[in-house]
């Protein structure tokens, strides 16, 4: 039996299939770059997601660091009687003015403490310094350098020391005090504590209203709602 002899493709044929070899190639490789261009952009999306989020969320905590660090206008110690929520904001009290800058005419320096119940309490940091308060961390505690504007009596920081600073030599009264922080002081009140109240002066018990007490260069005066706490002394920071 005769083998048949395979069929010769012509010049023609020949030049037709390797034109669909070329085109079904480049076809292949368009395919192909398509295929890494899609993937591409997705990669592109899920960075650009991931980077969006990741400013997004920074934001948020600097937004609420900001908010708690002075929202600085407010000390938020739990430990503290009251905040300075309800504080004054630049108006005249008891003929006490504020000012852009401190007062140091008469410059002198009263200590306050607080108990409830027998339990301390923190005199916040900002009483009489108008918000925004610029605050600072002061070897690991608060220390409120300034406002808007500052009174004669205020406070940078939860020592309870009160910075007396005023443009003239006058009496303060802790009553004037209280009336800057915005909180009520009576016989039967201190802050929002209610209860019989034992005030001492330099370690010595005094009666009568604890408004009328007299701040001064150096007074350590002591607050005891309820329950009577031994009073406590007080040193003074070198330089105050």
């Amino acid at each position: 039996m005769t083998k048949r002899r395979p069929q010769q493709l012509t010049k023609e044929q020949r030049r037709q299939a390797a034109r669909k070899a070329a085109a079904a190639l480049r076809e292949s490789q368009r395919k192909k770059r398509q295929r890494t261009w899609i993937v591409s952009i997705a990669v592109a999306v899920v960075v650009i997601g991931g980077l969006v989020a990741a400013v997004l969320t920074i934001g948020h905590r600097s937004s609420n660091s900001n908010n708690a660090s002075g929202n600085q206008t407010l000390d938020n110690n739990p430990a503290v009687l009251a905040t300075t929520a309800h504080g004054a904001k630049g108006q005249t009290v008891d003929g006490i003015s504020s000012s852009s800058s401190e007062q140091l005419a008469f410059h002198v320096h009263s200590h306050l403490q607080i108990y409830v119940g027998g339990k301390q309490k923190v005199v916040p940091y900002g009483i009489g310094i108008v918000p925004p308060l610029s605050v600072q961390n002061a070897g690991g505690q608060p220390f409120a350098g300034g406002g808007k504007a500052l009174y004669w009596l205020h406070t940078h920081d939860e020592s309870g020391v009160v910075h007396i600073e005023s443009p003239v030599k006058r009496t303060f009264t802790l009553g004037n005090f209280f009336d800057i922080w915005g909180q009520k002081l009576s016989a039967n009140q201190v802050g929002p504590d209610k209860g019989t109240v034992t005030a001492f002066l330099d370690g010595k018990k005094v009666s009568g209203n604890p408004a009328d007490i007299q701040l001064g260069n150096h007074k350590v005066i002591q607050l005891d709602v309820g329950q009577v706490v031994a009073p406590k002394p007080f040193t003074f920071p070198q330089g105050l």
